[in-house]
């Protein structure tokens, strides 16, 4: 009887972690970025990504989106096709903020694509191959990116997100027990091992480091999607595991656009991450057709870069 039991339940815990990993999506990741006209240049021009939506916002997001800042921003979200089937990146511009000191929290991110190589190459912007086929370069901000100089075997090419961690069990734990990835690959000998909740999602490689992780100004955060009835339970899980929770669960308003409810946790190594309800994410992020034009017309009015030379001053740095 006991080992029926125990059968049962390893059976019950194996049915939920499928019905977790199949609920959940990876969404996107945050960026700070300073210099918006080269920031925007760098994904549109080099990457080949598209201006999926643009929003600009009078003051600072109660869920720290654009960071611990107050004042006016905006979020521009780019990808290679929409966000309801591919990975894409949260630029955040703070205006008046012209750079952001960088850790060595985020490793880079890793994508399939011979265009974007051929694209580098066209424009000169900086390339050095470290792997056969496998081009570094970097966005504005120095942000790290991976092109692999091949077409890529599903549909979006960004292929994963390496953070770096500072003890890969404990992050394991947290990644895998707690919030429910499945464990892809796990190499003792090079301390990394790869996450997700889907075969054709963008991954999570977890890079252990030597030391402590340093987020520093620039820290970003990582963003997943589940059903929205999940986002209490979650945040009730953290709370009994003695996790860190940066933002309970809070409903967040985009004018002219849905509500969505999120809640933002951190990882051992502080990593951030966001998980926000499904269905009214899916409508807050649907393609905006004029989202290119909004971003251009934005950066057309800036002018904090001629009144920041005028006064002979520096941007500050975040």
């Amino acid at each position: 009887m006991r080992h029926l039991w125990a059968v049962r339940c390893c059976t019950r815990d194996r049915f939920v972690a499928l019905l977790v990993m199949a609920t959940r999506r990876a969404l996107h990741f945050v960026f700070k970025v300073g210099n918006r006209f080269e920031t925007a240049r760098f994904y549109r021009d080099v990457l080949g990504m598209k201006i999926l939506r643009h929003e600009e916002f009078e003051e600072g997001c109660k869920a720290t989106c654009n960071g611990p800042y107050d004042g006016k921003w905006s979020k521009t979200m780019v990808g290679f096709g929409p966000e309801d089937d591919h990975f894409v990146a949260e630029l955040t511009y703070n205006y008046g903020v012209g750079d952001y000191k960088l850790g060595n929290d985020f490793m880079g991110i890793t994508l399939a694509s011979s265009q974007a190589v051929s694209n580098a190459r066209k424009l000169e912007w900086p390339l050095s191959e470290v792997a056969e086929g496998v081009f570094e370069t970097a966005a504005p901000g120095g942000y790290k990116f991976y092109l692999q100089n091949r077409s890529p075997l599903q549909s979006d090419p960004v292929l994963k997100v390496t953070l770096a961690v500072s003890d890969l069990q404990k992050s394991l734990n947290y990644w895998s027990n707690l919030l429910g990835m499945k464990i892809y690959e796990k190499d003792e000998e090079k301390q990394k091992a790869l996450l997700g909740y889907a075969d054709n999602q963008c991954k999570l490689e977890l890079q252990g480091i030597q030391g402590a992780v340093d987020h520093a100004a620039a820290f970003g955060r990582i963003a997943f999607s589940c059903p929205q009835k999940e986002l209490p339970d979650l945040e009730d899980l953290m709370k009994r595991e003695n996790q860190k929770i940066l933002t309970p669960l809070v409903s967040l308003d985009t004018p002219g656009k849905a509500t969505v409810q999120v809640v933002i946790l951190a990882d051992p190594d502080g990593h951030e991450i966001c998980f926000v309800g499904d269905e009214a994410f899916r409508e807050l992020s649907k393609m905006d057709p004029a989202g290119s034009k909004l971003l251009n017309d934005a950066m057309a009015a800036d002018k904090s870069d001629e009144w920041f030379a005028k006064q002979n001053k520096p941007k500050a740095s975040g």
